[in-house]
């Protein structure tokens, strides 16, 4: 049987924590998914090895065995195990599952079902795998993904729900996904007569060093925002841009000014 190292085969070191496992797997799974390699038949082979290294190294009873097989016997650790092991075994508990339905969901690929029983036949069936639950946090993808595509409407934008949603399918596919810009508020002083009169008003965007013609509004109001679209924080990913909010504060004149400072010395 030829000898093979579980660690080396999903390139993570002998002391990784279980998330770089987890982690390294959702990579190389994706990278040789037989969907994304339908023309390299050789990409099937390696599927099978990254799915065995996952399924060992992801349950810690199996990987305190095949650690310690690692300590007394080497380079043969590997043909001893699965001398102990059949691919029941070693599949079963594990979470593979999980995360080729999330590709599934994600990508638009086949669904579990049909890669497995590709790879092992209908025995698969037998391998026990962790039942459908809460996963990565509890995040769900409501939709297929088509691939080399990002429909924003299948995974929420906010919270903490929705962040870890983006991070786990980043994980899942290397690309950064697109995101709307986040908003930016800033203040404009209006002297009384611009206010009444409106027009054209000078300013300065400084986040993107940029001079701005905004458009005032005859009679506007103190407190009042004007919304310039698309000239908030760039999106991300080829995502929408925010938009900017510049409150309008209006400047007191002379005599408010004094019968202001009348009023608080009269309190």
């Amino acid at each position: 049987m030829t000898q093979k190292d579980y660690y080396q085969i999903l390139g993570v070191d002998k002391n990784a924590a279980s998330k770089q496992i987890k982690e390294a797997y959702r990579n190389l799974a994706f990278t040789y998914h037989p969907d994304r390699n339908k023309e390299n038949p050789e990409a099937a082979e390696k599927m099978k090895l990254v799915n065995e290294a996952y399924a060992v190294l992801s349950s810690p009873e199996k990987r305190r065995e095949y650690d310690s097989l690692q300590q007394r016997f080497g380079s043969s650790a590997y043909s001893r195990f699965r001398n102990n092991y059949s691919e029941q075994d070693i599949f079963s508990g594990s979470d593979i599952n999980h995360v080729f339905e999330e590709m599934a969901k994600a990508f638009g690929f086949r669904n579990f079902d049909d890669i497995f029983t590709e790879f092992y036949g209908k025995e698969y069936r037998r391998f026990e795998f962790k039942k459908p639950g809460v996963f990565a946090g509890g995040f769900v993808f409501t939709g297929p993904l088509r691939r080399g595509k990002y429909d924003p409407s299948q995974v929420p934008h906010t919270g903490k729900l929705g962040k870890l949603s983006r991070y786990v399918l980043e994980k899942v596919s290397g690309v950064e996904l697109p995101g709307n810009g986040a908003h930016i508020d800033d203040v404009i002083r209006l002297s009384p007569q611009q206010a009444e009169k409106g027009g054209p008003y000078a300013y300065f965007h400084k986040k993107k060093s940029k001079k701005l013609v905004v458009k005032i509004p005859p009679g506007v109001r103190d407190g009042q925002k004007i919304r310039l679209a698309g000239m908030g924080e760039e999106g991300k990913g080829g995502g929408t841009p925010g938009d900017l909010y510049l409150k309008v504060q209006i400047k007191k004149s002379l005599i408010q000014k004094i019968k202001g400072t009348i009023a608080d010395l009269t309190k």
